[in-house]
């Protein structure tokens, strides 16, 4: 089995060598893709000198969102399965194994890393980004009669031949209840795996904002109604 790591990157000069470092540890054929959303900090620069042979490293023409970035790392897979790793330090890859077990076990075609329904760590950050996770999926649910705990997980993992099959059209954080929605509509086997969380503060580079969760609200509705 095949690994393809999918890395969106948009201004993470100080984490993403650190970030890199875990991926490659973690003790399984694999493949990364890193995305640049036209970094600014110092990051661009620093993924074009990156040398190693399993690294395949794409850059954006302009700024064009977490979203795109994901969807031009997706066309560029070769793995049997796929996940979604930012380049901040909030989601740890040692958890990797743990996301693909339902996978490798003949359970799910597709895993979610959920942030609530774990026993494991959680940095106490802001309460109000929590029950707007919490409102968004379960509005999702709602209209995608599913039952996930956090829709708004960077860790999604897919079978690659499910995922080819999906167009993505958000280019921003909307492709989170984008993705959820199609996926659902695929009636393939969905799991969630709690996963530890160690999230960040604004002044530590956190880049999702209110008007982020008003579009969410809007692509639940427009991906499960009408598309």
């Amino acid at each position: 089995m095949k690994l393809s790591v999918v890395v969106p990157v948009y201004n993470e000069v100080n984490t993403l060598l650190e970030i890199l470092r875990r991926v490659q540890a973690v003790p399984l054929e694999k493949e990364i893709i890193i995305v640049d959303d036209f970094s600014s900090d110092g990051t661009r620069e620093m993924i074009a000198a990156l040398k190693e042979n399993n690294i395949k490293v794409l850059f954006n023409e302009r700024n064009m969102g977490k979203g795109y970035s994901i969807r031009k790392g997706f066309e560029a897979v070769t793995g049997d399965v796929v996940i979604i790793q930012d380049a901040d330090l909030e989601y740890n890859p040692e958890e990797y194994q743990k996301l693909l077990k339902p996978i490798l076990s003949g359970l799910a075609d597709v895993v979610y890393g959920s942030r609530f329904i774990s026993g494991s760590e959680h940095r106490v950050v802001y309460f109000w980004h929590s029950v707007g996770n919490r409102l968004i999926t379960l509005l999702s649910n709602m209209f995608s009669d599913i039952n996930l705990s956090d829709i708004e997980t960077c860790y999604k993992v897919f079978k690659s031949d499910i995922i080819k099959k999906i167009k993505i059209e958000e280019n921003r954080f909307g492709f989170e209840p984008e993705i959820t929605a199609k996926i659902a509509k695929t009636k393939c086997r969905i799991y969630e795996v709690g996963i530890s969380y160690h999230g960040r503060t604004y002044e530590e580079g956190k880049k999702i904002g209110w008007i982020d969760g008003f579009r969410a609200l809007y692509c639940i509705v427009k991906y499960n109604l009408f598309r």
